[in-house]
């Protein structure tokens, strides 16, 4: 289709307040260690229909006041005289807005198609090789309109919740029509803010929090000879799982056990894994948004850091879930913190207990509207556990192919489907070989299943050496 697309670029100039030089905030650095670490881009992407009636030059208004307004798209990453990195607020420039012109013959589905298919490529391309700024947009254009718009924003400035703030100025996104504070701290200041003596001491006592589940770590999560820093396309390997009949059965095992639905699956999760590694206690790190913090919600910055929790899994499923109810609110009011003092403690017991060790084992609930809506269907009619088993033929694995380097030997992500479980999991092949991966996903189903009708389902965890025995046979 490329001979039947004009590419073109309009230059759009900006202009606003807040230029200036500022260190990185917490959620910066900790953002950019994991970007150095895996050599992923971390961008956030998406494609979006655009109103009816928009033309090109409308776009490129929008795009121009956008620039204007919010000084974190302003940004770049550079260095201060002390050699470390620093964000730089630009107070005007230039910024491209890209534009493909479709054909009059094609139909206007092909333009949306095209659309779908460049956020993807998009999330994947670093942002440094097309534009200067940590924001890239692309619009549709077809028989004069513009009909389909692509958006991607690096991560170093944003996080998912914070897009969508800033997609509420675009008229688009799930969080149009709700109030934004107008009066949100900067990304800049509150970088400044984290370093006061009032902030040191939010992240000193969210260090003495850290130093109680750090300090007995084995040396990787799940064992294994090797660390899994490794090349792209050798250990990693990425699946998705899809499952109807857990979803339903996790609304009905929050409404036996009166919890949301994010502590019920962070338990069986966590439940299924010890069940298929024989690891317990079992320690992992919890991304944390933050934004629930004061005068954090409408932030345009990226404020997501790692939450680290311990759970104890003998005994039944209804005992990991009050143990998740009580820990993560822990692990989350001890999240906000500077990632370079987490790193001197890590240092420190290292030498300690006299071996580096690590945590490397991540879950993220992504969900956003979707676990709004997961909650309230805990007032819904109840099921049967037969109603419920009878959509287990629904339940999908699909494995994809190896993909970048990473850092963690299981990264399980809860995605923002409706109406399913959505699971997907970049796994170490060399301690997850796909047996143990689809043993694991397929446990979480039955989990929760059996726990939804029976609170003295048994979690199953056998020590390790028995399920490795297993595992090997």
């Amino acid at each position: 289709m490329g001979e039947r697309i004009v590419h073109d670029r309009v230059a759009v100039p900006f202009s606003g307040p807040g230029g200036g030089t500022a260190p990185l905030s917490w959620g910066q650095k900790s953002i950019l260690q994991d970007m150095r670490n895996s050599e992923w881009t971390y961008n956030i992407s998406g494609a979006h229909h655009l109103p009816e009636g928009l033309t090109v030059a409308d776009v490129a208004e929008r795009l121009g006041r956008l620039m204007s307004k919010h000084p974190a798209l302003r940004t770049r990453i550079g260095t201060d005289e002390d050699g470390e990195p620093c964000q730089v607020v630009h107070e005007s420039g230039e910024i491209e807005l890209e534009v493909m012109t479709f054909a009059d013959h094609l139909d206007r589905t092909d333009a949306v198609d095209h659309g779908n298919r460049l956020w993807l490529k998009w999330m994947a391309t670093p942002l440094a090789e097309h534009t200067p700024w940590p924001l890239r947009m692309g619009v549709m254009e077809y028989r004069g309109e513009a009909v389909y718009m692509v958006l991607t924003m690096g991560h170093l400035v944003v996080d998912g919740v914070g897009a969508l703030v800033l997609m509420t100025d675009l008229g688009l996104g799930e969080l149009v029509g709700r109030p934004v504070d107008p009066d949100a701290v900067r990304l800049a200041d509150l970088a400044r803010r984290e370093a006061t003596p009032q902030a040191r001491r939010i992240s000193e006592r969210a260090m003495r929090y850290w130093e109680g589940h750090l300090r007995s770590l084995p040396p990787f999560t799940f064992g294994g000879s090797g660390a899994p820093d490794y090349e792209a396309g050798r250990r990693c390997r990425n699946v998705r799982f899809q499952s109807p009949a857990a979803h339903l059965a996790v609304v009905e095992l929050a409404r036996r056990t009166r919890t949301d639905t994010g502590r019920v699956l962070l338990a069986v999760i966590a439940t299924a894994i010890a069940r298929t590694t024989g690891v317990d206690p079992l320690t992992l790190h919890l991304a944390a948004g933050n934004r629930f913090r004061p005068g954090l919600a409408d932030v345009i910055g990226s404020l997501v850091q790692n939450a680290v929790l311990t759970l104890d899994l003998d005994g039944t499923v209804d005992d990991v879930i009050a143990q998740a109810r009580q820990a993560t609110t822990s692990a989350l009011m001890h999240a906000y913190y500077d990632p370079d003092q987490l790193a001197e403690l890590a240092e420190r017991l290292d030498v300690e207990r006299g071996y580096p060790a690590r945590i490397t084992c991540r879950i993220n609930d992504r969900r956003f509207s979707t676990r709004t809506r997961s909650d309230a269907a805990v007032g819904a009619p109840r099921m049967t556990e037969d109603e419920i088993r009878a959509r287990q033929p629904e339940t999908s694995v699909k494995w994809h192919k190896f993909v970048y380097r990473w850092t963690d030997q299981l990264f399980v992500n809860i995605e923002d489907h409706a109406d399913t479980v959505y699971l997907q999991v970049v796994s170490d092949m060399d301690v997850f070989p796909a047996e143990r991966v689809e043993a694991l996903l397929y446990a979480v189903e039955e989990l929760a299943i059996e726990a939804a009708f029976h609170a003295d389902v048994p979690t199953g965890v056998q020590p390790r050496a028995a399920v490795a025995g297993t595992a090997s046979g």
